[in-house]
């Protein structure tokens, strides 16, 4: 099964960056705009084991819904999310929140990722399509986040 990784450092105290990314509306902020991405589910989400969540996109012009179950919840330490609906085989995306003290200077949080998938169409599919998809969104959202929270080499 094909694994992304990606982390970045965020000059923020843990609570804030945790309690950023506990609100469903976020990934809004954090999903680049060609994806076109919108929370369907209505009203305030209280995120916890089980939450599930509805979502829709589009993916190279193709309109596409999704639904992740919250299947692991342990703030502000990390949480998991898995595809139950969408374009994946399996998606299965953890989230983990270090939090690393610099000297005089307060906390700063590593927030990573890792996601474990198997794109429809296998390798071929996933090499020259989903793989470089995938790149191009995390460092989009990475992006974000340093705009958001700051780096600790600023």
């Amino acid at each position: 099964m094909p694994v992304l990784r990606c982390s970045v450092a965020l000059a923020a105290p843990p609570d804030a960056v945790f309690g950023f990314f506990s609100n469903a509306g976020n990934l809004e902020v954090l999903t680049p705009p060609w994806l076109r991405f919108r929370v369907l589910t209505e009203g305030e989400i209280r995120m916890t084991r089980g939450t599930q969540i509805d979502y829709r996109l589009r993916l190279h012009g193709l309109p596409l819904r999704w639904r992740s179950e919250i299947t692991a919840w342990e703030p502000p330490h990390r949480f998991v999310d898995e595809q139950v609906i969408g374009p994946y085989r399996s998606w299965i995306h953890e989230h983990r929140f270090e939090v690393r003290e610099r000297p005089g200077r307060g906390p700063m949080v590593i927030a990573s990722d890792e996601v474990r998938y198997q794109a429809p169409g296998g390798w071929l599919i996933d090499r020259y399509l989903v793989a470089p998809d995938l790149e191009r969104i995390f460092a989009y959202r990475t992006a974000r986040l340093r705009e958001r929270f700051g780096s600790p080499d600023d």
